[in-house]
């Protein structure tokens, strides 16, 4: 399928702006992660997802990242639920921690697990805990950073999980690969993102790169679109919060909240929001490398988000369409 078809259907999927909706129906999106020595991440994430679009934009996080992720913007809604191993109170366990923050799930339409998020095992468990309740409920979740490390370590909690999009840069897609027995140096690169997917049965993985590799096993898209040239970190961010709108806009598409043709299924739906976000990260990418070249830094992304999202899809209801 060629660019300009695959971004005629993510532009299928996006809500228009109707006065009909009312707060929520286009998006409750939660971030978890961010502790004692990571702040930026979970809010580079939220606010990627809220620039997009996403009504509401919460983060989960420990409460010495929490009280310093207030003061980035009044924008979102930060709860202090998460807790380090150090820093949990005598009366407190990850039983305890692991309910309050499980029991904001049916708040919410999509989680991001991973930004910020650390490998304390505290902090580990209790999102474990969350991948585990979210696939009982149906909601879908996107694991980027040391969510990931959950992914390699603990592969039963996405194994054959379709409702799930996996995002790992180079290294991690290395070390995922090496957790299923893939060696990565003697696969076809053009093949082996398909073959990760393959192995875990079932969720969608973006291979980051050069080229984003799109695979769910059964399908695989490339996103190859210009990106800027700063490699500074952080910038996977806007991609995990661009997923979580999207994960979001496709859930508006299959309750049908407006009318539209419906002739699209929930795998391909799915495939289509991984490409939609790679595809308007890489642009975020091009426009800040533009304006800022090698000072680039990953928070330069977030105030691109919507300008990208217009240049590559266009904005539904509007005419502005690629």
């Amino acid at each position: 399928m060629s660019r300009k078809e695959l971004v005629g259907k993510v532009y299928k999927m996006i809500p228009p702006m109707l006065e009909s909706f009312h707060k929520g129906m286009l998006g409750r999106v939660a971030v978890i992660g961010g502790s004692e020595d990571y702040t930026g991440a979970p809010y580079f994430s939220a606010m990627a997802s809220a620039k997009l679009g996403a009504d509401m934009s919460h983060v989960i996080c420990e409460p010495g990242a929490g009280a310093v992720i207030k003061t980035y913007s009044p924008n979102l809604m930060v709860h202090p639920y998460m807790r380090q191993q150090k820093n949990m109170a005598s009366h407190e366990t990850i039983d305890s921690v692991a309910e309050e923050v499980v029991g904001m799930l049916n708040r919410l339409h999509v989680v991001v697990i991973g930004p910020g998020l650390g490998r304390d095992p505290a902090m580990q468990e209790t999102c474990a805990r969350v991948i585990k309740k979210a696939r009982e409920m149906g909601i879908p979740f996107v694991l980027d950073a040391d969510g990931l490390y959950l992914a390699q370590t603990r592969p039963e909690l996405v194994q054959g999980c379709t409702e799930c999009i996996l995002t790992p840069n180079v290294v991690e897609f290395g070390r995922l690969a090496k957790s299923q027995g893939i060696d990565v140096q003697s696969e076809d690169p053009e093949k082996v993102c398909e073959k990760l997917a393959i192995a875990y049965g079932g969720p969608t993985i973006i291979q980051k790169g050069g080229k984003d590799y799109i695979s769910n096993g059964k399908h695989t898209v490339i996103s190859e679109g210009e990106g800027g040239l700063k490699r500074s970190g952080g910038q996977g961010d806007t991609l995990t919060g661009s997923l979580a709108t999207l994960l979001a806009y496709r859930k508006a598409y299959l309750d049908k909240i407006w009318d539209h043709d419906n002739d699209m299924s929930p795998s391909e739906l799915l495939t289509l929001v991984a490409y939609g976000g790679s595809a308007i990260t890489r642009e975020c990418s091009r426009l800040a490398f533009k304006e800022k070249g090698r000072s680039l830094q990953a928070g330069d992304l977030t105030e691109h988000v919507h300008t990208a999202f217009v240049n590559v899809i266009g904005e539904p209801g509007t005419g502005s369409k690629l």
